[in-house]
């Protein structure tokens, strides 16, 4: 009796077939990851919802409805976008002008306290229920102040939304 031969099969037509699809969703799944990994350096204004992108100093003050005080260096401005927004601003200036620059700033707003440990020397949080002007963006500024020696302080900014 004749052996058997062995019939011919079709996996050489269907295997390219299904092997599309799982590269295709191979290529797709590495390019997320590498996607999510990159730093946004385009600097096409497009920020990825929760990295941080430095701004002009003006623009960070803005939003709080501030300008940069005359004797002022301001610098490390930054914005944040996700569901809410957030610019931050360190400016070092001198001790005695801190709180002429908050009283008039925020004329409306509560007075400056002071108490130390994360409030820092002097602190300020003003919303638009205490004194924060029409003309801000932000819903709450929050002002940190360190004294850094007798003649200058550092002042941590922030402007944000709820």
């Amino acid at each position: 009796m004749p052996a058997a031969e062995r019939g011919h099969t079709r996996w050489g037509i269907v295997l390219p077939f299904l092997a599309l699809p799982v590269m295709v969703l191979g290529v797709l799944i590495i390019g997320l990851f590498l996607w999510a990994w990159s730093d946004d350096d385009e600097g096409g204004g497009g920020i990825r919802a929760g990295a941080a992108a430095t701004v002009p100093c003006t623009e960070a003050l803005a939003f709080g409805a501030a300008e940069r005080p005359a004797k002022a260096r301001a610098h490390d401005c930054t914005v944040q976008r996700g569901i809410d927004t957030l610019y931050a601003a360190v400016l070092r200036m001198p001790r005695e002008d801190v709180r002429g620059w908050l009283r008039e700033t925020y004329p409306n707003g509560p007075e400056p306290r002071t108490g130390g440990g994360a409030c820092g020397a002097l602190c300020l949080d003003v919303t638009h229920e205490n004194g924060l002007p029409g003309t801000a963006e932000a819903h709450v500024v929050q002002v940190r102040v360190e004294y850094e020696n007798a003649e200058n302080a550092l002042v941590r900014f922030s402007a944000f939304t709820m």
